[in-house]
């Protein structure tokens, strides 16, 4: 108990060090050697835009809207993608029917849709959430193919002697379970490619609030420190999404995977 206390001490101090030595390096370089606060803002100024936005009060709004654009996307993206990829891995008719079509279409850049995204749904939330959506659809069917793809034959052929012969049996009782791993893989990585979507979305003017469209409002006033605090903001909301996804989703998902009973 005493070494795993001492061990996690350990492990936090050193993350601890390493931010506060890159912080340090940061402020010597932007005082000492850029010398610009347009071209480097220090740490300091940095500090004093984040709290100035933290007084304003919008920067509570642009996180909520932003999240709100990644919400609609990512349960489309769960709703059509996970389905989809399921119904593609197990019947070889829909993987010949729809491949060509996702194999066209995936390659197109989800930022390419905005002009669609805006004519189709107007300058709506649902206009972010559709780029959101395009952005993760894609790895969510590939992963999830995948994974019904190589569920193991013996598997299968097990259940099928134990009396489970239905295809819709087979595959929630069987196909499901054992391509979970990579359903959760593809679902973590869609979150990441959806919400750098949103934000470079929000920033071409899919919306008039958001994380995006506040970093590029205050770029175009030549304020780079509140640009700053607006790229680290976006940093924070993403780890504490992915966070959330691997500590609790993905614990809840796959806990027989790390062999824990409780």
């Amino acid at each position: 108990m005493k070494n795993s206390f001492i061990k996690t001490i350990e492990e936090n101090g050193i993350g601890a060090l390493s931010l506060i030595a890159a912080i340090i390096i940061w402020q010597f370089t932007a005082d000492v050697i850029i010398q610009d606060k347009f071209t480097l803002p220090s740490f300091y100024h940095v500090i004093i835009a984040f709290f100035a936005i933290v007084k304003s009060g919008l920067v509570f709004t642009d996180i909520l809207i932003s999240l709100l654009h990644f919400s609609i996307g990512i349960i489309a993206a769960l709703a059509i993608g996970i389905p989809l990829g399921i119904n593609m891995g197990w019947f070889k008719q829909i993987d010949r029917a729809i491949d060509p079509m996702i194999e066209i279409l995936r390659p197109i850049p989800p930022l390419a849709w905005i002009p669609f995204a805006l004519v189709w749904f107007g300058l709506t939330h649902q206009a972010g959430g559709f780029i959101v959506f395009v952005g993760m659809v894609f790895p969510i069917i590939i992963n999830t193919y995948t994974g019904i793809k190589n569920v193991p034959k013996i598997y299968v052929e097990a259940a099928k002697v134990l009396g489970c012969t239905r295809n819709i049996d087979l595959i929630r009782f069987i196909a499901i379970p054992s391509a979970m791993p990579s359903i959760v893989a593809g679902i973590r990585i869609a979150m990441g490619v959806g919400w750098m979507c949103i934000v470079a979305a929000e920033m071409l003017g899919v919306s008039t609030e958001g994380l995006g469209y506040s970093l590029w409002h205050y770029y175009s006033l030549h304020k780079m420190d509140f640009v700053l605090v607006y790229m680290l903001l976006l940093g924070f909301v993403g780890l504490l999404i992915d966070r959330f996804f691997r500590h609790y989703v993905d614990a809840k998902l796959l806990r027989w995977t790390s062999g824990t009973v409780v």
